[in-house]
């Protein structure tokens, strides 16, 4: 099974705990994975893994009582259900979060002591898998001049104002400014059932299949006729049945790599619903992470350059679908996001095409005048 990787969940020391233990005070607002909240040399507010605005999301935990008195309203961390059918609902709550977050970010910005100061808006994410359909020409389910066709540009445009006016609370003169994202988006094109091919193709077995989807979790599998299972997601996750890892494991750990080319030329060929090659690429997270903890997918794939998710639900009787398995869903994560700085004692710098997630890191703790080590 798949757990859920929360803040007790990372090992390393942090930026902001290297900072902090440096001195320099910090304030970090819905960083993901930020629940439960962890001491700092300063104030943190949990991510969208807080169950909600009972539970206690901040450090210390007298900011929680902060926020409430600030906002006279419940702070929350996220849409509860923005996978849903109900856009107004949605817009309402989308704007909602996004203003009280903004409230208290603007407060902080003038009242708390800080070097290090950041937050994340997960509103843009919620809007994008909301949304995207009504305002792309290219997305299979858009229709012109619908409703909510200006929903997307007008959040943005909101959202820089919400930023203008945090970002006037700084002083620009002594802040060096970082605009980042973790992910970027894309329309999604449909889902390919990746533990229904996996059936069709005899590297999983089933002791009996659902008339309608269920997921994977729930399926009544035959472990001693199976080698291979997956899960859905933005991208696959798959797994083989592995002797003397898993349970009831029929793969001989020698015989790991070949299945794995196998597979993963097999599942390369995967083609959209028309027959027109899809390209999707399959890796090994041992060859393209420096590290691999714990039990990792033996294959990670990414379909049709992310356009098209992994469904893990099992029932559809096809190999694609056109229906998310938790619920409507409009866009997918693409592989790059945005990164903008504005240095103080820089300006001017034009585009750069070689950032990347460690050098960002690294030019933030340089801004913060500290030098990173390893």
């Amino acid at each position: 099974g798949l757990r859920l990787a929360t803040s007790l969940s990372v090992k390393e020391r942090t930026l902001w705990d290297v900072l902090g233990a440096a001195g320099r005070d910090i304030v970090t607002i819905g960083v993901p994975p930020g629940y439960p909240p962890k001491p700092v040399n300063g104030t943190t507010v949990g991510c969208f893994l807080t169950p909600g605005p009972q539970s206690a999301y901040t450090y210390p935990a007298s900011a929680k009582d902060e926020i409430a008195q600030l906002l006279h309203a419940d702070y929350l961390v996220d849409c509860p259900n923005f996978r849903t059918e109900d856009k107004d609902g949605l817009l309402r709550q989308l704007y909602d979060m996004t203003e009280r977050r903004f409230a208290v970010v603007e407060d902080w910005l003038e009242r708390k002591p800080w070097d290090f100061f950041m937050f994340v808006e997960i509103g843009s994410d919620r809007l994008h898998h909301g949304f995207w359909k009504f305002f792309d020409p290219l997305h299979r389910g858009h229709v012109p001049g619908n409703k909510y066709q200006g929903v997307i540009r007008q959040y943005y445009e909101d959202l820089d104002v919400m930023l203008s006016r945090a970002l006037a609370r700084v002083d620009e003169d002594e802040t060096h400014i970082f605009v980042v994202s973790d992910h970027g988006a894309k329309r999604m094109d449909g889902g390919i059932c990746i533990n229904e091919w996996l059936i069709r193709e005899g590297y999983l077995t089933l002791k009996s299949i659902p008339d309608s989807p269920t997921p994977f979790a729930k399926l009544d599998v035959d472990w001693s006729r199976t080698s291979i299972w997956g899960e859905g997601g933005y991208y696959a996750r798959v797994f083989f049945n592995i002797a003397g890892r898993e349970p009831e494991g029929t793969v001989p750990p020698g015989g790991v790599d070949r299945l794995a080319e196998e597979v993963a030329r097999r599942i390369a060929a995967i083609p959209d619903d028309l027959g027109r090659p899809l390209a999707n690429e399959v890796f090994r997270p041992r060859e393209i992470y420096r590290t691999v903890r714990g039990i990792a997918p033996d294959l990670m794939v990414y379909f049709g350059d992310l356009h098209w998710r992994s469904v893990g639900s099992v029932g559809y009787g096809a190999i694609h679908t056109f229906e998310n398995d938790i619920g409507p869903d409009d866009a997918n994560h693409a592989r790059l996001g945005i990164y903008i700085e504005a240095l103080a004692d820089r300006p001017g710098l034009g585009r750069s095409d070689d950032v990347d997630i460690l050098s960002m890191y690294e030019r933030f703790a340089r801004a913060s005048g500290l030098a990173m080590a390893g």
